[in-house]
């Protein structure tokens, strides 16, 4: 170490380091225990002397005591030195080790003449380096600032700089500071602090507020703050977004916070504030307006911080712009309405219960389907307090039902098939009930959900389905019949009259054969009847007038009525038109007439009304549960003040021989052919009645437009016998053999050259092979092999001029679309008589 470093004041740091004063230690309790024991020997010594001269006693003790003064002393000085010189040797490597601060001194010529441990352990030099050593191992910026540090010292001036040096572990950061020795020119005192901590302590603090600044910046809420003249000294991204200008342009562009609040701010309110408040804080909903004339609605937390001396008023506030969360709201309304909407249009009806089964909300279709609404279409109790119980909207029969599906339902089985129950409402409503529990959050039970579902209309269309199978059965088997019986009819009636050609009312044989063919015509009239009931008769509609029809049969009804039951025909004004067959709509009102007339044996009222009526909506039938579509018709009522029908009876009155009257009285079919007939002309018909007031009837017919050709109404033409007569060549094709013989002697005797045959095949045969064209041809419809439809078609293939007259038991309408809209075809209904055969062949030939 340089002897001038004992020059060097110490730093002032340094003498928390001074070790205290110490007491001596071993090195002088031995010296003194020596010197001790020399003057005890000495005592000693001088005690055995004295014994022989005293004189020489007391010179030898205060020789001896004088000396040992002298040695003490002696001895203290040696020590003291020594003490002090390991006091300074501790001191100073106190200073080289222990201080936390780096120490290092250079002499003029830069050589290192003392460096602490610390100082080493920073910059890794010791007392053979130089300072231009720590300079090499530094890099870049560090070794520049190092440079100036040193040439500003050598310089005479102090100088001080933060240096990072490389590590392992990381940059090391050092305090580094240099300045001259005055007392000692050309001397440096270096001085070097670890910095470390406090520099990592700061990145974390940077990084922190880069956090902070972060977070601020990308939050979805908005932060401004103001000054005093409410100018942006911050604004973050999100909050200029909404504005439309970048942070730069709100805080050195000049904006105020008052130029962009879309309202009106009231009078005295400062620069930095919107809500015209002098408290300290604020918060609240101001609408604000962007750049662009945006306006939205926006919440601000607002407070005023701390003021900061050298430093004006500064805001700090919150914004939350309340668009999406309004928008969200009225999403959520939307929802809700929609919700609502479908809870309540539904057209399922919907209830939620309690575990109590009281109704807690339902409806408009539940409210219905109960009988909850009340007239005027409004809710009923379901959502109010009285919250009705289930069990008392359902019939007393399907409670237990019902309690059984709920309880299996609460136990937790899911049943997917509907109970049906009826109500007790205004009407007898049937429904099918769906029930699924409930759970809370918990998983526990919380109700039930009910969905009802109306079966009323079902169920009368089953009913209707079921009465259309049984009457379409009941047509199919009396239509069968009927052209069974028409074929045998036709041979009875026409056999009587060819038997009736050679049997004058003089002979014995007359009266017989009048009596077989009456009857056959009343058994043909039956047959009718079982035709119009399964709407398989043939029918010649023409528009007619309701009012003309009426007015040509009330003198027969007069009549049929008798004395004691008086008619009333009442007509409405500018009645419409109809399209139907006259005879048959005669039939029906005489059929009705004398219903009307047995119900009444002691005399009554019958009144036949008529008007237009214009439905609006469909009406049910009574029969078989059809359903009137809403349009323009003719309404024809017949009303007595009979006895009346039964409720049990009113569901079969239309039924084919059903009847109420005694065995003989009636065949039971007279109702069955109104509703045939007025069925097949595309009418309804109602009936309603009371038992002890009467009966009503109630024919609808569908109105034709007054454009349409009114034909007059007509009676039959009756052909003269004698004018029955004719010539040409006629092939009648007819399977059943009494038929056909019937017919081939009645047109022969009549003139006509007649060619027979049983089936289409053997027919259209002659047709090709005859030596005379054939002028007419007669067919039956229905036939084994080749039927007649078939027949036609090939025979107009070849002879398009061919005249054809069908005969047949079914009606015309079953084949007529077959063959479709060809001249030159006529249709003859089986039973007929000769004359109406021999008629319809002359009609024919002669066109």
């Amino acid at each position: 170490m340089d002897d001038n470093f004992d020059k060097l004041s110490l730093a002032p740091e340094v003498k928390e380091y001074l070790p205290a004063s110490r007491p001596i230690r071993h090195p002088v309790l031995w010296s003194l225990a020596l010197v001790l024991a020399v003057l005890g020997g000495a005592i000693l010594y001088l005690l055995d002397a004295a014994k022989a001269s005293p004189l020489l006693f007391g010179l030898s003790a205060s020789g001896v005591f004088a000396l040992s003064f002298f040695s003490l002393g002696l001895i203290y000085g040696v020590l003291k030195r020594k003490a002090d010189a390991e006091i300074s040797d501790r001191f100073w490597r106190h200073m080289r080790d222990r201080i936390p601060i780096g120490r290092l001194v250079t002499g003029p010529s830069g050589g290192i003449v003392f460096v602490n441990q610390n100082f080493f352990e920073m910059f890794a030099v010791d007392s053979s380096d130089s300072v231009r050593s720590i300079e090499r191992n530094l890099s870049g910026i560090d070794a520049e600032r190092f440079r100036r540090i040193r040439m500003k010292a050598e310089a005479g001036e102090a100088a001080s700089d933060e240096i990072a040096i490389a590590d392992p572990d990381g940059l090391q950061w050092r305090n580094l500071s240099a300045f001259p020795v005055e007392s000692m020119p050309g001397y440096v005192f270096w001085r070097s602090v670890d910095t470390t901590a406090r520099h990592e302590m700061e990145q974390v603090i940077r990084e922190e507020q880069d956090k902070l600044v972060d977070f601020l910046e990308n939050a979805p809420v908005g932060f401004y703050s103001v000054d005093e003249n409410g100018k942006f000294i911050f604004v973050n991204k999100q909050f200029a977004e909404w504005l439309g200008l970048s942070s730069s342009e709100l805080i050195a562009g000049g904006k105020t916070l008052h130029d962009f609040v879309g309202e009106e701010i009231p009078a005295g309110t400062p620069p930095y504030d919107c809500f015209g408040r002098t408290a300290t804080g604020s918060r609240g909903e101001v609408r604000l307006c962007g750049a662009d004339g945006t306006l939205f609605q926006a919440f601000i937390t607002q407070t005023i911080a701390p003021v900061v001396e050298g430093q004006g008023l500064r805001t700090r506030s919150v914004v939350r712009n309340l668009t999406p969360e309004r928008e969200w709201e009225q999403a959520l309304r939307q929802s809700e309405l929609r919700f609502k909407q479908f809870f309540e249009k539904a057209p399922i009806g919907i209830a939620f219960l309690g575990l109590d089964m009281q109704l807690v909300e339902c409806n408009g279709a539940f409210r219905q389907i109960s009988g909850l609404a009340s007239e005027d279409g409004k809710d009923g109790d379901c959502d109010t307090a009285s919250r009705p119980a289930l069990m008392s909207l359902v019939d007393e029969k399907d409670k237990k039902a019902l309690r059984d599906r709920i309880e299996r339902v609460a136990s937790g089985v899911h049943l997917t098939q509907p109970l049906e129950v009826g109500l007790t409402g205004a009407q007898s409503t049937v429904a099918a009930f769906y029930i699924r529990s409930l759970k809370d959050a918990a998983g526990e039970g919380a109700g039930f959900i009910l969905h009802a579902i109306d079966m009323t209309e079902q169920k009368q269309f089953e009913q209707q389905f079921a009465q259309k199978q049984k009457m379409a059965l009941v047509g199919q088997l009396a239509g069968g019949i009927a052209h069974d019986f028409n074929n045998l009819l036709t041979a009875m009636i026409g056999n009587c009259d060819l038997l009736l050609l050679n049997h004058g009312p003089g002979d014995q044989a007359f009266a017989d054969i009048v009596q077989i063919k009456q009857n056959a015509n009343r058994a043909a009239n039956l047959v009718r009847q079982l035709l119009a009931f399964s709407r398989q008769q043939t029918l010649q509609p023409k528009i007619l007038s309701v009012t003309d029809v009426l007015g040509e049969l009330s003198n027969l009804l007069n009549r049929l009525l008798g004395e004691r039951i008086e008619l009333e025909m009442l007509h409405g004004q500018n009645l419409g038109h109809v399209r139907v067959d006259q005879g048959q709509l005669e039939q029906v009102i005489i059929n009705l007439v004398v219903n009307a007339r047995d119900a009444m044996s002691g005399g009554g009222r019958l009144a036949i009304r008529t008007s237009n009526l214009e439905s609006s909506r469909r009406l049910l039938t009574q029969s078989d549960q059809e359903s009137m579509p809403p349009g323009e018709y003719v309404l024809i009522e017949v009303k007595d003040t009979g006895t009346g029908i039964s409720k049990e009876y009113l569901e079969r009155i239309f039924e084919p021989f059903f009847t109420t009257k005694e065995v003989g009285s009636g065949t039971g079919l007279g109702l069955s052919t109104v509703y045939g007939i007025v069925r097949q002309t595309g009418g309804f018909i109602f009936v309603d009645s009371t038992i002890g007031k009467g009966t009503k009837f109630s024919i609808y017919l569908p109105q034709h437009q007054p454009a349409e050709i009114v034909e007059g109404v007509h009676k039959a033409v009756v052909f003269d016998p004698v004018d029955l007569t004719g010539v040409g060549t006629v092939l009648l094709v007819e399977d059943e053999d009494a038929v056909r013989l019937f017919g081939a002697r009645a047109l022969r005797k009549k003139g006509y050259k007649v060619l027979e045959a049983k089936g289409g095949s053997v027919a259209l045969d002659i047709i090709n092979s005859a030596e005379e064209p054939v002028d007419l041809l007669i067919t039956d419809v229905v036939m084994p092999g080749l039927d007649g439809p078939g027949l036609v078609e090939k025979v107009l293939e070849t002879r398009p001029d061919m005249k054809v007259i069908f005969i047949s038991g079914y009606a015309e309408d079953s084949f007529r679309e077959r063959i479709g809209d060809v001249s030159g075809l006529h249709f003859l209904a089986k039973p007929f008589s000769l004359e109406q055969l021999a008629g319809k062949v002359k009609e024919v030939i002669a066109q």
